[in-house]
């Protein structure tokens, strides 16, 4: 599975929240030098960015011109701090360096024998991680030797590096604490990012329910374009109305590719829990896996839902692949008329738009509601994933406190909808919000018990 490429931040690193913090005294483990393994688009980016942080770092790969083209990207000024080579001539380097980074083809076979090679190599004190976007690291970790699993995290990076905040942090079952500190200290104070505390389920936080949104809603906006509503209609409605980029729904799976998606529906089917809403929508609808099979994937390939076509007087023109007639047409205004104003209020109005928001916005929101404390500890590592990963305005609690949870929970009850897990704790707790703020201006948390906890940041 090729990572997840959610490009055209609507927030750069430097405006989003104060990352966490890890607060240890003499920490038992330091990074100050990195060794990426596969110079492709996310290792060449973790490459960039250490660099900068003032990082010596080795790039590897099974193609040295690969290395070279990821060298050339470094911003000149930290150019010196990196080398290069193959896999095949300088793997023994590695024994140099305090963090070893996989970040190679998304195949576990792959993966597994590239770790098995580097965990002979690596020394002792190192941590070693995979940059996965979506593989559980138990599946990685599987038969590796105490030390390996002692010594390993998912170090998942979202694309590009240089300009997303998120980095989510998965340890294993045998994960020192100590290693988890010292990623996570990396990461918030040495390059800047959003350190993200997920547990090893499929797809961890950000991807999970950002992938549910795009692929549920392919499937939710069939019945919708089926009575006439439009593609631009579609994603001008999972847009600004309810707190998402301008890419919406096709344009952001234009952004990411056909092919990625469809890998991602693989991974998901095969590693989803029973009963998960996932399960539902692992596989695509008839004409978007058509598109798939004829190499139809998005931009990279000159279109996918969308495309620019050059005139005979040298103009481009904007045109739209229909999905119910399934053949290219001029590009329509989106028709948002059934849409008010306000944030989220689309949710609740009376109208296809609203409809259609309640269905696949809203179902997202509820999707989300039910995976805590499955997918992470508590839900500001959830919010904190979506808005750093994806550019929501809002997290999922956090859309649900500016909506009101009162008036989700009284629609939901008005159509026989079973209330999500958090949705429920915070009905039984008696607190009418996820968030609020203390006496001392601190902020805290609902946890999944019931009980009240501070917002580490």
């Amino acid at each position: 599975m090729s990572e997840i490429d959610t490009a055209e931040p609507a927030r750069r690193i430097d405006s989003a929240e104060p990352a966490r913090r890890i607060d240890t005294a003499e920490p038992a483990r330091q990074i100050n030098s990195v060794a990426i393994i596969g110079a492709g688009t996310m290792g060449a980016g973790i490459a960039a960015v250490s660099a900068k942080a003032g990082c010596r770092v080795l790039l590897l790969d099974v193609d040295e011109a690969a290395a070279q083209r990821a060298l050339d990207g470094v911003e000149a000024e930290f150019g010196g701090l990196v080398s290069i080579g193959t896999v095949a001539d300088r793997l023994d380097d590695i024994a140099g360096y305090d963090w070893v980074c996989e970040a190679v083809v998304e195949d576990l076979a792959t993966k597994r024998e590239l770790f098995e090679r580097l965990e002979t190599a690596r020394s002792d004190g190192s941590v070693i991680s995979s940059n996965t976007s979506g593989i559980p690291l138990r599946q990685i970790s599987e038969h590796m030797s105490e030390r390996f699993r002692r010594d390993v995290a998912i170090t998942h990076f979202f694309n590009p590096v240089q300009v997303m905040k998120l980095f989510e942090l998965v340890p294993g079952e045998d994960t020192e604490p100590e290693v988890i500190d010292a990623f996570a200290r990396f990461g918030a104070e040495r390059l800047g990012k959003g350190v993200v505390h997920a547990k090893d389920t499929v797809n961890f936080i950000g991807n999970r329910i950002g992938c549910f949104f795009m692929l549920s809603g392919l499937h939710m906006a069939k019945p919708f374009l089926a009575d006439g509503m439009t593609q631009e209609t579609v994603d001008a409605v999972l847009g600004a109305p309810v707190g998402l980029p301008p890419t919406g729904l096709y344009g952001l799976i234009d952004l990411i590719g056909l092919d990625v998606m469809e890998l991602v529906g693989a991974n998901l089917a095969q590693n989803l829990p029973a009963g998960d809403r996932g399960l539902d929508f692992a596989e695509f609808p008839a004409a978007e896996q058509a598109m798939a099979d004829r190499g139809q994937l998005g931009r990279k390939t000159g279109g996918g839902f969308s495309r620019r076509i050059k005139l005979d007087d040298g103009s481009r023109s904007a045109e739209t692949f229909d999905l119910v007639r399934e053949e290219w047409r001029p590009a329509a205004q989106p028709d948002l008329g059934g849409v008010p104003a306000d944030l989220g209020e689309v949710l609740f109005a009376d109208s296809p738009q609203g409809e259609l928001a309640r269905h696949i916005f809203g179902g997202t929101l509820a999707y989300a509601a039910d995976l805590v404390p499955e997918i992470a500890d508590d839900i500001a590592n959830v919010d904190n994933a979506i808005r750093w990963g994806f550019n929501w305005v809002h997290g999922p609690f956090e859309m649900l406190d500016h909506l009101g949870p009162a008036r989700v929970i009284e629609f939901l009850r008005s159509v026989d909808a079973p209330l999500p897990a958090m949705l429920a704790t915070l009905e039984a707790s008696g607190r009418s919000t996820f968030y609020s703020r203390g006496a001392d201006g601190n902020r805290w948390q609902l946890m999944p018990d019931g009980a009240v906890a501070p917002v580490v940041s």
